[in-house]
């Protein structure tokens, strides 16, 4: 009879998790426990300290850690090396901006979610849930349940536990999309094709893992390598596994051709959670494809490198053209995340050896002016006439003149938009340049052409919003006045930290370039 054998457990290399974690669980608890007056200022605090603890507790393992005594946990499950911290520390360092954000409050008191999320929209139900005052601090223990699976999904050396890291990412999303206080409607169509189309990539992904279980016989990473040099004959199998499993991920991503929730998702839900979300979920996905292509199929890179090819080439000329074409900000920004999926797929598709230093500070560059695009977004607001500040103006001809009457934020906006076009002494800039480099190291230089010439084109519609900020006279038109309204101390600090890490980044890599290229070794 075969005995059960408990595996060990190595609670010190959990406990950034387990803090998000209980964090989360604690802010249930507040949420159903203490009273409303105080409430909210409670969940903040949890929000904001969670991801901070975290943080200083990723950074004691780093110094333990990287160069030496990296190792796999929980009966090789999961795995605690350089590119599992690295890239936890930047989502956490995108959850303390993106919390900041969602945290703040409008002058006049009015916050981004709705007031009661169970209440339909256009009812006197949602009516006298917004007279009540009432404030859905639920928002704060979800968007840390998010971002637990988040930091387990660069960790996952096992398929089953990545497929799990992956719904407890995305079950608070859903949710999260569906509470704009504004437009409920939209929020909750967006809302819907998120999840259903998540539902459906989550059944890919699921049949993916039977093909690598029937092909290796174990859902292990280092298995799945091994099995790649001793199976004769099932190479077929194991190709089309990696492909659906990548599918899940790359939906993650928003990659084409599976980036069909991300323009209505962006423009319907809450605009801090369009922020958190485009930064914090693209980098925890691409962490787990890192350690999928790297650990898990090496011996198929040849197989996957032209699926690979094809989706950064049509995810960098789809999201470019589309975004050339679209008249509202959010959307325009939704376009922008496809291309530069494209655009980070570049460094790793040919599994350079500087592949994952290159796709990490790429991913911290365009998060950080990521979160700060979409904050100055939730701060330009339309004025009825009356003077009253209303809904978020995301019409592209509502910004017109932005520049002259709120020079600081336009200069802030303007400041991340040139870092998504790569402009010098920015972090795009660098980013892309290591990102091409990556390629290039590896053989993929025709693919490092088509990014080039797609990134010049990009920058047309980027250079478009500058200009209409600065050069372009507000016009009478038939949608309401937009002006920018004072943005709350969260919401202000946010900024400015994006803005001083797109400038530090831009101007001095060399520190962050080192130190990523100090912990790029997976452990196997």
């Amino acid at each position: 009879m075969n005995s059960f054998v408990a595996p060990e457990i190595q609670w010190a290399a959990l406990s950034p998790i387990l803090v998000v974690a209980g964090a989360a669980i604690l802010g249930v608890l507040v949420a159903t426990f203490v009273p409303a007056s105080s409430r909210r200022t409670v969940q903040v605090f949890i929000a904001l300290a969670a991801p901070l603890a975290a943080l200083v507790l990723i950074a004691w393992r780093f110094n333990l850690v990287v160069g030496g005594s990296e190792s796999t946990l929980v009966a090789g499950q999961l795995a605690e090396d350089g590119p599992t911290l690295v890239f936890q520390a930047v989502l956490c360092l995108f959850a303390l901006v993106g919390f900041a954000v969602m945290a703040s409050k409008l002058p006049s008191g009015e916050e981004a979610f709705a007031p009661q999320g169970a209440a339909a929209p256009g009812t006197p139900y949602e009516e006298a849930a917004r007279k009540a005052g009432l404030e859905q601090t639920e928002v704060f223990p979800l968007a840390l349940f998010s971002l637990t699976g988040m930091l387990v999904f660069p960790m996952a050396n096992d398929l089953l536990v990545l497929f799990v890291a992956l719904e407890v990412l995305s079950l608070p999303l859903y949710v999260l999309t569906a509470l704009a206080r504004r437009r409920r409607v939209l929020s909750q169509e967006a809302s819907l094709k998120y999840f259903l189309l998540g539902a459906f990539s989550s059944a890919l992904f699921l049949f993916g893992i039977a093909l690598l279980y029937g092909f290796s016989g174990s859902l292990g990473y280092g298995q799945l390598a091994t099995a790649a040099q001793a199976s004769v004959g099932m190479d077929g199998m194991a190709v089309v596994g990696f492909l659906l499993v990548l599918v899940g991920l790359l939906f993650k991503v928003g990659a084409v051709p599976f980036h069909a929730w991300v323009p209505d998702v962006y423009q319907g839900a809450p605009t801090p959670v369009t922020g958190f979300m485009a930064a914090a979920t693209k980098a925890a996905a691409f962490g787990a494809i890192l350690r999928l292509l790297y650990v898990a199929a090496p011996g198929f890179g040849w197989d996957l490198e032209p699926a690979l090819w094809a989706i950064a080439i049509a995810s960098m000329l789809v999201g470019t053209v589309l975004a050339i074409v679209q008249t509202d900000i959010k959307r325009i920004l939704a376009y922008s995340s496809v291309a530069h999926a494209g655009f980070a797929l570049v460094a790793i598709t040919a599994l350079p050896e500087g592949g994952p230093s290159a796709l990490t500070f790429y991913l911290l560059a365009y998060g950080f002016a990521t979160v700060g695009a979409f904050a100055v977004v939730t701060l330009v607001r339309e004025r009825d006439a009356e003077g009253n500040v209303t809904g978020e103006a995301t019409h592209l001809s509502q910004w017109a003149g932005l520049g002259k009457r709120h020079p600081v934020l336009a200069g802030m906006m303007t400041l991340f938009l040139l870092s998504f076009a790569g402009i010098p002494l920015t972090a795009g800039f660098v980013g892309k340049f290591v990102a091409f480099v990556a390629a290039v190291e590896g053989g993929a230089w025709p693919l490092v052409v088509v990014a080039v010439v797609a990134s010049a084109a990009a920058a047309f519609f980027y250079v478009r919003i500058i200009v209409l900020m600065y050069f372009t006279a507000p016009e009478e038109s038939e949608r309401p006045g937009a002006d920018a309204v004072r943005p709350g101390t969260l919401t202000g600090v946010a900024l400015w930290v994006c803005s001083i890490v797109t400038v530090v980044l831009g101007v001095w890599p060399t520190p962050v370039l080192d130190l990523l290229a100090q912990a790029a070794k997976f452990v196997v």
